[in-house]
């Protein structure tokens, strides 16, 4: 995973245009930026709402990153030297003096990262695509997207592409195939990660200092031809239905004719917007929310921690709570977007217990009160607040209002401002069939809660809106 914010082309409001002529299945896209923007977002993604995000490879080896990081500005040498993200553990090991240098000498005596491919094959014998795939569904999410090559160059796949600067880069299991058929078995999406920005095989870095971001992108017509080849090989073979690059897309390939190409191999498929070209079907904010209704579909990717590998220092202190985790969700479905949840496994594809407690509050959260989630579209605002303060977030399906308490209220009878039902409308919360007494104060709708809410975190009311 990599820093949103550094040496991508500014995304614009793209007003797609209508379809109406033929179904995305009967269109033919060229590699042009007129024909990929009347793709059209499909209705399963906008949908969804939920994916989880799979960062997985020979950084789980030593699963480590600094928990101590000197503020949250990726642009200071402190930041890349204290680094928190764990995958970008081959690229700080090298930087004299970073605490990950040090971990490395103290626990691996300075070996070659790479060295760590033996042991990640080995430890990969124990995983199990299908209990994975039952974990992110029990947690509610609809989508999956795995990482298949990450920043250091090593496949999750069985790559036919050689590598002209080194040898022994992919796994020797099918990671890839194997996840794919068990999420789709599971009834999943399945989506793909591929980092085209960066290769450190090509260009080895490190990045120590912030001009380094763009310096070491790799941009030879080897690596142009090396990326095109492999992203080309991964739409081709699994078809994914999320199409997800990092960093950039070198100059030296053609980003136009790859997202040309996956749009004609899976017509409902969606691609992010950092491919460093003005097309993409959702933006992609990095531990960053919105703070309104945006137009164009967007989604968050972070981890259940600060790092999206795993890093075996963090635990609870370092883990979203279960309440913020569900204030966050519910936040980024109200004004319009995604939340692609990321774990880090281990070598073994083990799930450390901090993060499964988080995905089974979460997925017991979803199967009360993902009527409110799933298939919703924003109302005419996303946030509001009861006259005592409580924070509340809205979300709509068709006629039905969804007003979601993002914390438990002070007393039972709560006043939601500026909000209105139709006369006569059945009023309760999800998870409980007791029907509510409320009434129209003004502009105002006044609600008695039951004496015991259902569930432990954000309480949700279903209504007939008025408006």
């Amino acid at each position: 995973m990599v820093f949103r914010k550094f040496g991508m082309a500014a995304i614009l409001s793209l007003g797609l245009m209508s379809a109406a002529t033929c179904s995305p299945a009967q269109m033919h896209y060229e590699p042009t930026l007129d024909s990929l923007d009347r793709h059209p977002l499909p209705d399963w993604y906008a949908d969804a709402k939920l994916g989880i995000f799979v960062h997985w490879g020979l950084y789980s080896v030593p699963g480590w990153a600094p928990l101590q990081h000197p503020g949250h500005d990726f642009r200071s040498e402190d930041y890349i030297k204290f680094n928190p993200y764990a995958e970008w553990y081959y690229n700080v090991m090298r930087i004299p003096g970073s605490p990950t240098q040090l971990y490395q000498q103290e626990h691996y005596h300075g070996a070659n990262y790479y060295d760590f491919t033996a042991s990640f094959d080995e430890q990969s014998k124990k995983w199990s695509p299908d209990a994975w795939a039952q974990i992110f569904r029990d947690a509610g999410a609809r989508y999956v997207v795995l990482t298949t090559k990450h920043h250091d160059g090593f496949a999750l796949w069985p790559t036919e592409v050689v590598n002209p600067n080194q040898k022994g880069l992919r796994a020797q299991r099918d990671i890839v195939g194997e996840l794919t058929e068990s999420v789709r078995k599971a009834g999943l999406k399945m989506g793909l990660y591929y980092s085209g920005g960066y290769d450190w095989t090509f260009n080895r870095g490190p990045i120590e200092q912030p001009q380094d971001y763009e310096t070491v992108k790799p941009e030879t017509v080897a690596y142009g031809t090396y990326a095109d080849a492999q992203i080309e090989e991964l739409i081709s073979r699994y078809k994914p239905a999320v199409l997800w690059n990092d960093i950039d897309w070198p100059k030296s390939g053609n980003a136009l004719k790859v997202e040309a190409d996956y749009y004609n191999a899976v017509p409902d498929g969606v691609i992010d917007d950092r491919f460093g070209i003005k097309h993409a079907d959702f933006k992609s904010p990095e531990y960053e929310k919105l703070d309104k209704i945006s137009e164009k579909k967007w989604e968050e990717c972070r981890g259940l921690g600060r790092s999206f590998g795993y890093n075996r220092a963090e635990g609870e202190a370092e883990t979203i709570a279960p309440a913020e985790l569900i204030s966050l969700l519910v936040d980024i479905v109200s004004k319009n977007g995604n939340l692609l949840l990321d774990v880090g496994p281990e070598a073994d594809g083990t799930i450390a217990p901090v993060q499964m407690d988080r995905l089974r509050k979460l997925g017991a959260w979803m199967k009360q009160n993902g009527d409110a989630i799933y298939g919703t579209r924003p109302w005419t605002r996303a946030e509001g607040k009861t006259a005592d303060g409580t924070e509340l977030r809205f979300t709509r399906k068709g006629s039905k209002l969804y007003a979601i308490l993002l914390s438990r209220p002070a007393s039972r009878k709560i006043t939601l401002i500026n909000v209105a039902a139709q006369p006569g409308s059945q009023m309760h919360l999800l998870g409980s069939t007791e029907a509510l007494q409320w009434s129209a104060k003004g502009s105002d709708l006044e609600v008695e809660l039951p004496a015991s809410l259902p569930g432990d975190y954000a309480f949700v009311l279903e209504m007939e809106s008025a408006s």
